[in-house]
């Protein structure tokens, strides 16, 4: 491995890993400054539009302006500020403004409609929840050539709670949200008014478990988009006025200085989970810093159970100690408790690992929410599982621990015929490859033929420049060169490749260290991706720290 001078790379990791910790709070979490959303903006006008339009005038055309503004020349919006054209945010910007500004916004209205058209209309949406999303507001806006025809949402699903974890999973309350809101544009018989009527009690207390579950915050999950959505059903069908009141409150708070909103207003246990995988990777486990990080994760671990998903206290959520546990970040943050000073004295890390192996499907694989769900963007996940194996290990865990053994096999089971593995929160499919085969190659299995063939194609994928994109031929990230750089390093094989891989990231840093992220996490699989920069940075500063251990 003598691609790139160890001088080069020990720099590289001294420059980056003062550049993350640049970014950490004094509170111990690592920030960002994402981009707005296209999709957050457009719903939160919408729905402050529809609970007062004269109290919420103000933020309504501010971010209308916001979202004229944003439109690409072809008609067509991103999901996220600078994001390329795309159906979803095309459909949901279109109806948006034609619903809270008919006249400022006609000439964009129509430039979108023009451009929906161009894209294929709805009907080039894959995931059939999300067109129907996209049909119901634009049949709100009145622009029903566009939706197209429009199916009545099952909402008596929220009377079988295991059926209804299982179908709609974390979706629950925007499904919620979009049922209620289709009072007046669907008609309905006497028998499904009848059911209807049993129907709507159970699931306004699922939105308010979700209300009481986040101290009254209104924040749903502290995503602009998900909480629009309810905000709108409340708003329209007259329940609930008191969560309405909070939801909208908290919409008004989370406001950006520009007019719009973000994807996700609340990241901090993702980015700090991966900050400090990467700083320990980078020999920074006894840094004085990452002891505020420590605490800081410490005491975000959740202690009361999320009834809605039937998930137990012990876990962690992307955001605060209210949130929604979830496997993806739960896992991610055992891997940085267990590589910091103390991990075998660990209460925290030790109850998070109990949580984690209690979250397993039957099937072996791990799922984002739900247990053994049936919700294609919930689980199961290879990507996912590999995490959770990575974390298992990471604390000790042997190789033959049943839960471990477990996962490989189902890991085994997973592969695409092309070799390649899947990865539901990002960017397909050089992600879920490279952490499948670290994960079956820490686990005893790096001769497998599954690891082999899956090792082949990422080979076979890396562009003449040293990098890796999503496979596809499309340029390289620094996330998944750095994600393909860790497998091969774990599998033991592909020396040149990773020579080339870790040239590459040195070459492409940033004059202050960092490295530019790309939107390779998913928001909407297939069509709404955005950056996280401190994943960016984390990843690439574990791919060096590795690299480097490996050659010492």
């Amino acid at each position: 491995m003598t691609a790139v001078s160890q001088v080069d790379v020990a720099r590289a990791v001294e420059r980056g890993a003062e550049a993350l910790l640049a970014r950490q709070r004094p509170d111990g979490a690592f920030t960002d400054d994402p981009p707005a959303s296209v999709l957050g903006t457009a719903g939160t006008i919408t729905a402050l539009h529809a609970a007062d339009p004269v109290a919420h005038a103000d933020l309504v055309e501010g971010g209308a302006a916001w979202l004229r503004d944003r439109q690409h020349g072809d008609g067509t919006w991103g999901g996220v500020d600078g994001a390329p054209g795309e159906v979803v945010p095309t459909a949901i910007a279109t109806a948006a403004l034609h619903i809270v500004s008919p006249e400022r916004g006609a000439t964009a209205v129509t430039a979108g409609r023009a451009a929906l058209a161009a894209l294929g209309g709805v009907d080039a949406v894959t995931d059939r929840a999300v067109a129907l999303m996209c049909r119901q507001f634009l049949t709100l806006a009145g622009l029903t050539a566009e939706a197209g025809a429009l199916r009545r949402l099952p909402l008596e699903i929220v009377l079988a709670d295991k059926v209804r974890r299982r179908l709609i999973s974390f979706r629950t309350a925007p499904f919620v949200g979009l049922a209620l809101m289709q009072d007046g544009l669907l008609p309905t018989g006497p028998v499904r008014r009848f059911t209807l009527r049993l129907a709507r009690p159970a699931a306004l207390r699922l939105v308010r478990a979700v209300y009481e579950h986040e101290g009254r915050t209104g924040a749903l999950s502290e995503d602009p988009w998900p909480a629009a959505l309810v905000l709108l059903g409340l708003a329209r069908s007259g329940e609930a006025p008191d969560i309405a009141a909070a939801i909208a409150g908290w919409l008004r708070a989370a406001v950006r200085p520009e007019g719009a909103w973000d994807a996700v207003a609340n990241l901090d246990l993702t980015r700090t989970g991966y900050a400090t995988t990467g700083l320990v990777a980078a020999g920074y486990a006894g840094d004085p810093r990452l002891r505020a990080a420590r605490d800081f994760l410490h005491a975000a671990r959740t202690t009361e159970p999320f009834t809605v998903l039937d998930v137990p206290a012990g876990g962690w959520s992307f955001s605060t100690r209210r949130g929604w546990p979830v496997t993806l970040e739960s896992a991610e943050i055992l891997s940085a408790l267990a590589g910091l000073p103390g991990a075998a004295e660990d209460a925290e890390l030790r109850g998070g690992l109990e949580w984690l192996t209690g979250r397993q499907d039957t099937r072996g694989s791990w799922s984002l929410w739900v247990r053994d769900t049936k919700l294609a963007n919930d689980g199961p996940c290879p990507a996912i599982t590999s995490q959770a194996v990575h974390a298992l290990l990471d604390a000790g865990r042997p190789a033959d621990d049943p839960a471990v053994a477990s996962a490989v096999a189902w890991l085994l089971t997973a592969q695409n015929p092309d070799g390649t593995f899947e990865n539901l929160w990002y960017r397909d499919h050089t992600s879920g490859t490279a952490v499948v085969v670290g994960a079956l190659a820490r686990a005893g299995h790096g001769g497998h033929e599954v690891v082999r063939k899956a090792v082949e194609w990422l080979l076979r994928t890396q562009l003449p420049d040293g990098s890796w994109g999503p496979g596809d031929g499309t340029e390289g990230s620094v996330e998944e060169t750095s994600w393909a750089v860790q497998a091969l390093l774990a599998a033991g094989t592909g020396a040149d490749a990773v020579d080339r891989g870790v040239a590459w990231l040195v070459a492409v840093a940033t004059p202050d260290g960092g490295w530019e992220p790309t939107r390779v996490c998913n928001y909407i699989r297939h069509h709404v991706r955005y950056a996280n920069g401190v994943v960016t940075q984390a990843v690439a500063l574990k791919a060096l720290g590795e690299y480097r251990a490996a050659v010492r």
